[in-house]
């Protein structure tokens, strides 16, 4: 059994009878959320998702990461495939009772993985430019999209925690924000499609940022509020994903 597996019981509905695909491990993570005229996220999520909300909020984050170890069930590591940067804008849905996530962008500074998660995944992955550099605690972190054809979008921020580490509580915003388990996505024809994951409890953190350049909502034309974002870390934690599926609804 893989280590992620060890600890259900935070689970909001019980993993998928399928065995899992994929496993990876996720490190100096920053979730940088937004409060933001859930209005204006409705247009932009496609029908047969519900905008979630909380305490009748909508958020954004904009989450820098970096990906280790991404590989197949079973199989090793490859060199160059995968290890990389990674940046997300996302949102929060919900189909079919199941809470998840609806990604807007997310950029990756590897071209493979970039073609390989839109071919298999159906996400809107991106090429760029990406750095990250960790300096005791802080963390360094630049990315610009290269990818042929898309909108700009540039991030520059350094970020670190400020607590110990805790688990969020539910009913929590902290909760709502972070403790996902699925994503959805939606290919050329308007199929949605449910990618379930799990992983144990984030081990959160406070944290602090210094957001230095942040044109990652210009693609989806929605400014953000000039307003110092809610911000939490994470150091690392692994994580198993399934093969999507389509959305019956």
């Amino acid at each position: 059994m893989h280590n992620a597996l060890n600890h259900l019981d935070h689970r909001p509905y019980p993993l998928p009878e399928k065995p899992w695909h994929m496993q990876m491990r996720w490190l100096n993570l920053s979730f940088m959320h937004w409060e933001v005229p859930g209005e204006a996220l409705r247009k932009l999520v496609p029908k047969g998702l519900e905008l979630d909300l909380f305490e009748g909020k909508a958020y954004i984050g904009i989450v820098p990461f970096e990906m280790r170890d991404v590989k197949p069930r079973f199989s090793p590591s490859i060199q160059g495939l995968s290890h990389f940067a990674e940046l997300n804008v996302r949102v929060y849905v919900t189909a079919e009772g199941k809470p998840g996530v609806w990604f807007f962008s997310l950029d990756a500074a590897n071209p493979i993985a970039v073609r390989l998660a839109r071919a298999g995944f159906f996400l809107p992955y991106f090429d760029a430019q990406m750095s990250v550099m960790v300096l005791a605690e802080r963390i360094y972190y630049q990315s610009k999209r290269t990818h042929k054809g898309a909108m700009k979008a540039n991030f520059v921020a350094e970020y670190e925690p400020t607590s110990e580490v805790y688990l969020s509580k539910k009913g929590t915003l902290e909760h709502f924000l972070t403790e996902r388990y699925c994503l959805y996505a939606q290919d050329k024809q308007g199929q949605l499609y449910r990618g379930e994951i799990h992983h144990q409890p984030w081990p959160l953190q406070q944290a602090k940022a210094e957001i230095r350049v942040n044109t990652m909502t210009e693609q989806i034309a929605l400014p953000l509020p000039e307003t110092v974002p809610l911000l939490h870390f994470a150091k690392a934690i692994d994580v198993v994903a399934w093969l999507p599926e389509k959305v019956k609804a």
